[in-house]
């Protein structure tokens, strides 16, 4: 679990404009998904799947969790930009996926959701992830 420090240094080190979140704000709007939705670390399933390590995973890929056939055959993986138009309308980003959440329809608060879940579910940026898989010891 991250220190408060370490959370504002890895809001610093998001892109633009998700560096400029407000991470209290984020956690706020974040609380109108917490009845569905789960950030930690194998955190269980709800309504909704566990968020954590959401970025960068294959829509509708995560294992255990009974997904709509429209999240299922998607074909894209999950970025900011997707998060993005996801929160702001589910059903006209995807139609036919089962959300029922009617969406965030403030771009403030989206970008401080989408701030918050990157700092809170283990995101790191590709160059990060690249850097990791370079100096790892080779098994």
């Amino acid at each position: 679990m991250p220190t408060e420090a370490e959370k504002v240094a890895m809001l610093a080190a998001l892109p633009a404009p998700y560096n400029a979140g407000d991470l209290e704000n984020g956690r706020r709007a974040f609380a109108r998904c917490r009845s569905c939705h789960t950030i930690t670390p194998g955190g269980p399933n709800m309504a909704g799947p566990n968020l954590y390590g959401v970025f960068g995973r294959q829509a509708g890929a995560l294992d255990k969790y009974s997904y709509s056939h429209a999240l299922r055959s998607a074909g894209f993986t999950w970025d900011a930009d997707k998060l993005d138009h996801w929160l702001e309308n589910p059903k006209t980003f995807l139609p036919g996926n089962k959300m029922t959440f009617a969406g965030l329809r403030d771009a403030t608060d989206r970008r401080d959701v989408i701030a918050f879940l990157k700092v809170e579910t283990g995101y790191a940026p590709e160059t990060a992830k690249a850097a990791a898989t370079a100096t790892a010891p080779a098994s």
